[in-house]
Order: C-alpha cells, then sequence, then structure tokens
C-alpha cells in the first residue's frame, strides 16, 4: 500500500506589474549602456596600431564592447519571450528579511575612503585601509590578525602590479621603503 501526498494548493499568485515580471530587462539595459559607451569611448580615443601591433589596443575593447552589445540583445529576446532568473535554491537565504545597510554603508565607506587615499598615501596604505575595512565590516574582530593580513596582501598587491606588471600604482611614503 502506498501513501499518496496530497499538495496543498499553492496560494494565489499576486498581481505583478509587467516590468516587475520582466525585471531582468533592467540587467539588459545596463549591458546596452555599458557596451555603448564601451565602444563610442574606444572609436573616439585617437591610436590606431603599430608596425609591431598592427590591430592596436583599440580591438580588444570594440570586441568586448560589441559582446556587451550582443549579450543585451540576447537577454531582451530571452526575456521578452518568458526566460527568467531562476529563485536561489541553493543557499539557505531568506529573502523576506531585509538586507544588511549597515554592512553595505561600511564596505562602500571603506571603498570610497581607499579612492580618496591613494593618491594621498599611496596603494600600500589605502590597501590595507580597504582590506582590514573589508573585514571588519564583514564580521571579523581579530583585528592585529586582519591588520597584519591586509598589510601583506596590500603590499604584495602593490609589488606585483607596480613591479613585475608594470602598472604604476602609487607608492606613497613607502615609495623610498621598497626601493621603488
Amino acid at each position: 500500500m502506498t501513501a499518496v501526498e496530497e499538495k496543498a494548493p499553492a496560494p494565489p499568485r499576486e498581481k505583478r506589474g509587467w516590468l516587475r515580471e520582466h525585471s531582468e530587462l533592467g540587467v539588459s539595459l545596463l549591458l546596452f549602456v555599458v557596451g555603448v559607451l564601451v565602444v563610442v569611448d574606444t572609436l573616439l580615443e585617437s591610436g590606431a596600431g603599430s608596425d609591431s601591433d598592427p590591430l592596436g589596443p583599440r580591438t580588444v575593447a570594440l570586441v568586448l564592447g560589441g559582446a556587451l552589445l550582443l549579450l543585451s540583445v540576447l537577454l531582451t529576446v530571452d526575456v521578452l519571450r518568458g526566460g527568467h532568473g531562476e529563485a536561489e535554491a541553493g543557499e539557505d537565504i531568506d529573502l523576506s528579511t531585509p538586507p544588511d545597510l549597515r554592512t553595505v554603508g561600511m564596505l562602500a565607506g571603506f571603498l570610497i575612503a581607499t579612492a580618496a587615499l591613494i593618491p594621498l598615501l599611496g596603494w600600500p596604505i589605502a590597501g590595507v585601509v580597504l582590506f582590514w575595512g573589508a573585514t571588519y565590516s564583514l564580521g571579523s574582530r581579530t583585528y592585529l590578525r586582519d591588520l597584519l593580513i591586509a598589510a601583506g596582501v596590500s603590499v604584495v598587491t602593490w609589488v606585483i602590479f607596480d613591479g613585475l606588471l608594470g602598472v604604476d600604482l602609487p607608492g606613497g611614503p613607502l615609495m623610498g621603503v621598497f626601493g621603488a
């Protein structure tokens, strides 16, 4: 004898507006705007290829801009045909709880502080503010360990980008210490 489970009827679906049903169009619009900006900025930029690089640096930017435009069109077509993103199923998240605006605000504050400190103090010190601030904002309370790890990560990223890759990151007052 097998038991048959009866499912409770689904609650009536709330009436939702057309835009709410097609909210993915916002992502499509964002992709389109960024794609247009990349393509227009690249086309307005001077600098063709050279003898050693006939394609020049504009090629990658144009390909990426074109890819963004293509993705925006494909996403728009998919959404208008009824496609939509799936609800989060793999994580234990209560979507009815409000977002933690305090954490988001602190992360944004540390990011803005880092952007303001880079020209004044250089990347190694500003990076410490960014990395330590992120760990603090996300709940870590082992201050000394986090500070040491943030300093290590900041200096290592500065050395890799500035020294090895040739991407000029300001060293600030530590430039003399590291011999840069």
